[in-house]
């Protein structure tokens, strides 16, 4: 395929995939589910349904890697392209800018086995914390996380261009290690190249080096946009016979291989035990129908916020320092007893995809009427969609509690506030 004509379908579906993704967060559009196969968020839901699209959808994306490369990163990653579209509006301070050529270092895959070891072990805890993925829908939320990370890597690109995918990302860090073996891979042909440098000045990721005709495809983002530039057609992407490179097992190879097996196993070990304690402090937060109960939500959950973004009546609430992942808050509003759209939109599998009928039934609270405050107006009876409460003359309302979802259209609907929302240790399904 002609280089920039590859170039450009690249773009093209890049451009695509950033559309769908602003839909997503800032409209409350999502036509086609993009964000199911965000790498991390394939995952987790693989991991947490075992069967199904989740599963094939992650398969998809390392199979993409072993042939073609990091094309993720550059065409499917969220923050990638954010990244890519800084990178467009700093390009006149880019021209004559030459960088240092980029080295994973051993830190990164430690932190990416401690990252995915602990997710593995059954806890985003700290997954969500430097997760593209999570980092994007922080910052296309608002969130003050997102919004202070979005900052950061701003700066970060402005100096260091994709520094943040080839050197921290811990989704990188993997997709980089499967691109040693991809089919699919940019080569500069050393009889042809001149050693001019105008691909190192357009590569975003700093990985290579021409006067010695290397190119280093675990750090190369597939963003193809050094194909176009070279004045000598120098570098191609395609496949290449090598003479394969007798095994060689170097005592540091070896120290490095440990320690991050190491890293893994110990977060592995430690990841559930790590967010069951902290869950502890949080068994009144009251969460999405769906969601289980507050410790397998509270592991699973990737704060993307996608679920607050898309919630109708914005029950659902982005993570605080008081309540450290997504949760409901029923001061303003309740949960409309006719929408699942929460769990319709998850990718994660934190909340996990049930019908409307089926959230009809789940109970997420149950609602207590403090009869001190209580006026005996009845308008709570009248505004339950499911008519479990009930009220005589005269007489306090009374509500089923064995009957009651805990929507909140009653505490929403009460006059003086006199009916409170008791969150359920674990959600069950109503006959």
């Amino acid at each position: 395929m002609n280089n920039r004509l590859l170039k450009r379908l690249r773009i093209s579906i890049a451009i695509v995939v950033g559309v769908l993704s602003l839909l997503a967060f800032v409209f409350k559009f999502y036509p086609l589910k993009i964000f199911d196969m965000q790498f991390t968020a394939a995952l987790q839901s693989s991991l947490v349904t075992g069967v199904g699209i989740s599963v094939f959808l992650f398969i998809l994306l390392i199979v993409l890697t072993l042939i073609f490369g990091r094309i993720y990163c550059s065409t499917l990653c969220p923050l990638g392209i954010f990244q890519e579209l800084l990178m467009f509006l700093f390009k006149p301070v880019y021209r004559y800018r030459l960088y240092q050529r980029s080295h994973r270092s051993t830190v990164t895959y430690v932190c990416a086995a401690l990252l995915f070891g602990s997710l593995l072990g059954g806890t985003a805890f700290l997954m969500r914390m430097v997760d593209p993925y999570s980092l994007a829908g922080n910052a296309l939320s608002g969130a003050f996380y997102g919004v202070m990370f979005i900052f950061c890597l701003t700066l970060l690109v402005f100096f260091k261009k994709r520094f943040f995918c080839t050197n921290i990302c811990p989704v990188g860090a993997v997709l980089g290690f499967l691109s040693r073996f991809s089919l699919f891979k940019i080569h500069i042909d050393p009889t042809k190249c001149k050693a001019c440098m105008t691909c190192a000045r357009q590569c975003p990721a700093a990985c290579i080096n021409p006067k010695n005709g290397k190119l280093n495809n675990e750090l190369c983002l597939k963003c193809f946009q050094c194909l176009p530039v070279c004045p000598q057609g120098a570098i191609y992407y395609g496949t290449k016979r090598e003479n394969p490179k007798p095994f060689s097992l170097k005592r540091r190879q070896l120290l490095v291989s440990g320690g991050v097996a190491l890293a893994f196993f110990a977060a592995f070990k430690g990841g559930l035990d790590l967010m069951k304690k902290a869950v502890v402090n949080f068994k009144n937060a009251v969460i999405p129908a769906g969601a289980g109960n507050i410790t397998d939500f509270a592991n699973k959950c990737l704060n993307c916020n996608l679920c607050v973004q898309n919630c109708p009546r914005q029950i659902i609430k982005k993570a605080t320092m008081e309540t450290p992942f997504v949760h409901l808050d029923y001061s303003d509003t309740y949960c409309a007893y006719d929408c699942h759209r929460c769990s319709e939109v998850c990718p994660s599998g934190a909340i996990k995809h049930i019908t409307l009928a089926e959230k009809q039934k789940t109970k997420i609270a149950t609602a207590v009427v403090d009869e001190s405050i209580c006026v005996k107006c009845g308008l709570c009876a009248r505004k339950c969609p499911r008519q479990i409460i009930i009220k005589t003359k005269g007489a306090f309302p009374i509500i089923r509690f064995d009957q009651c979802i805990g929507c909140g259209a009653c505490a929403s609907s009460c006059p003086v506030k006199a009916i409170s929302m008791d969150a359920t240790e674990k959600q069950t399904l109503l006959s």
